[in-house]
């Protein structure tokens, strides 16, 4: 019996790296690795060992004979990828590839986020014996997306931060939260005590319509709201209208997916999850019935993965809805759809969801394919969007849209953009403002600056997508450390933490966090919730820097 990858692959590529026989693909050394939107075991070549279910961060690897039926659908997902993809003869075992110590000392860096991007490059440098790595973030907590982006209702993607643990317990792991680079520490000053830099900032900005009426009130982008759900402390005072029987999702991206769910979905079952209370209150209020969501091209073109898409179907109480005049395909989908599997699966499954009776009493999720935002409707706030239809046009796999002059209007007061993330420059360093990223050569910015993640290549890929592009930056650190070429910092870690101290006394340190996480989840035990998330900036704080101020209490009491 095989094991099987599901839903909730990460892409960290653990599971590759220990299987004995190589049947987890695509790899991190093959082509097709950075678009993947899922791994995939070859039935046909597993061996049934366990040990890729063992590897995984995220639990998304089971036997067959284990999936439950919401799972099912990826044991054929996983074999059909072999159809196309045979696994490749000649493997060798994948292995370390940095060079070994040589004499220059111990090696400091200082890494600046606290998302899965920042944690692979900590655990890529720390895998060696000569470095010590000092994390920085702005805000209270760790984690970056994982804890404020990750959906509530996806526990198991959220279970990748168990793997950083191991990072944050080593002597030569120092964190510091609650402690902003520009503010508190200037970039001049991080390369003063520091080998290095790494930045992993992400891609903290949205993307904008460019469309009237986008900033009226009732018009607000989805990563707003889902940091809102999530309770991200910047944003927990936010208020969306939940007043309406609909509310529309401009593009169909898995974080639309995410909105249109969270918005849907049974609130007893958010109950349980890791939501907001402030969050899970507003939604036991909501009137919302139906969320529309638009997307510019057709179904072969959709911006959704497979896996996301196939769970919607699953959702208790909520039907999804597809017109099948949508699902004609133009001559550039046809071809793709015979190229490539993932697009033919795409295709099918919208053909699946199209045939699906509707029920009474069911919320809907509506996609409207080839559908544009023209313009948002309203005068003193939002009250609905007009959508132009598009045409495709294009040969040999180059797609373009152009919008009609076939109108409709769908009344909404609550609109929520997600066309996409997109990077903020960073003082000291350079930035391409048209792709809203840091430029880069295999991760080198300049002597000693370095960079990981979405701020590194955009916002795109999954969490474990992070390991293998966090790995090629601290190749290229090493390789210039082990070369000689990074200037000696003028100052320790013991100077470093003393000018901490006078310039950011309200950090927040491992122990810190370590407190925080108790609170959380002790108070998630007494509702059968994982945690329970503090969503107050200053009660994060204060909770983090009360274990701080203990901590040496605690140690004289002992001696």
């Amino acid at each position: 019996m095989a094991y099987v990858i599901t839903q909730t692959c990460c892409n960290d590529a653990s599971c590759v790296a220990v299987c004995p026989v190589n049947c987890i693909h695509p790899s991190p050394d093959e082509p097709g690795f950075a678009t993947a939107e899922m791994l995939h075991i070859d039935p046909q070549v597993c061996i049934d060992c366990g040990a890729c279910a063992d590897a995984c961060p995220v639990e998304a690897i089971l036997p067959e004979d284990k999936l439950d039926p919401s799972q099912s659908r990826f044991a054929e997902i996983n074999a059909e990828y072999y159809v196309d993809h045979r696994t490749p003869d000649g493997w060798l075992p994948l292995t370390p590839t940095h060079a070994p110590p040589r004499g220059q000392g111990t090696l400091r860096v200082a890494v600046v986020g606290a998302g899965p991007a920042a944690c692979y490059a900590t655990q890529a440098l720390l895998e060696r014996s000569d470095v010590e790595v000092e994390m920085f973030d702005r805000l209270p907590t760790p984690f970056g997306l994982v804890r404020a982006g990750v959906a509530p209702d996806h526990p198991g993607t959220k279970s990748v931060t168990d793997s950083f643990e191991w990072s944050f317990r080593r002597d030569a792991f120092a964190l510091h939260l609650n402690t902003e680079i520009g503010r508190d520490l200037t970039h001049a000053e991080l390369l003063d005590h520091h080998h290095a830099v790494v930045y992993a900032v992400g891609a903290s900005a949205d993307r904008r319509l460019g469309i009237p009426g986008e900033d009226l009130p009732g018009s607000h982008a989805a990563t707003e709201f889902v940091a809102w759900y999530n309770g991200h402390p910047d944003y927990a005072d936010r208020t969306f209208d939940l007043s309406g029987d609909r509310a529309v999702i401009v593009g169909n991206g898995n974080v639309a997916l995410d909105v249109a769910r969270i918005l849907t979905m049974d609130v007893d079952e958010l109950a349980r999850t890791d939501i907001a209370d402030h969050a899970l209150t507003a939604l036991r209020n909501s009137n919302i019935r139906e969320v529309v969501l638009l997307g510019r091209r057709g179904p072969a073109q959709a911006a959704y993965s497979n896996p996301e898409f196939v769970a919607l179907g699953d959702l208790r109480g909520v039907d999804v809805v597809i017109d099948d005049a949508d699902l004609d395909l133009d001559p550039v989908s046809a071809r793709a759809v015979e190229e490539d599997p993932a697009t033919a699966l795409k295709v099918r499954l919208a053909r699946e969801y199209a045939q699906r009776p509707l029920r009474p009493g069911h919320r809907r999720i509506v996609f409207r394919f080839f559908a544009a935002p023209h313009e948002l409707l309203g005068d003193e706030r939002v009250t609905g969007v007009r959508v132009a239809r598009t045409e495709l046009t294009g040969t040999d796999g180059a797609v373009a849209v152009r919008p009609t002059d076939d109108f409709d209007d769908v009344a909404a007061p609550l609109v929520l953009r997600s066309i996409g993330y997109r990077g903020v420059a960073v003082p000291g360093i350079p930035f391409d403002e048209a792709r809203g990223v840091v430029p880069h050569s295999a991760g080198r910015v300049d002597n000693g600056v370095y960079v990981t993640g979405w701020i590194k290549r955009g916002p795109s890929g999954v969490i474990g997508t992070n390991k293998a592009c966090a790995r090629e930056t601290v190749n290229a650190l090493l390789a210039d450390f082990d070369a000689g070429v990074l200037r000696e910092p003028r100052g320790d870690r013991r100077a470093l933490h003393k000018l901490l101290a006078r310039r950011r006394p309200e950090r927040v340190d491992l122990e810190g966090w370590r407190a925080i996480d108790a609170a959380e989840r002790k108070a998630g035990i007494a509702q059968g919730r994982p945690r329970v998330k503090i969503t107050d900036r200053e009660a994060l704080a204060e909770l983090g820097r009360r274990r701080r101020r203990l901590l040496p209490l605690i140690g004289a009491v002992r001696r």
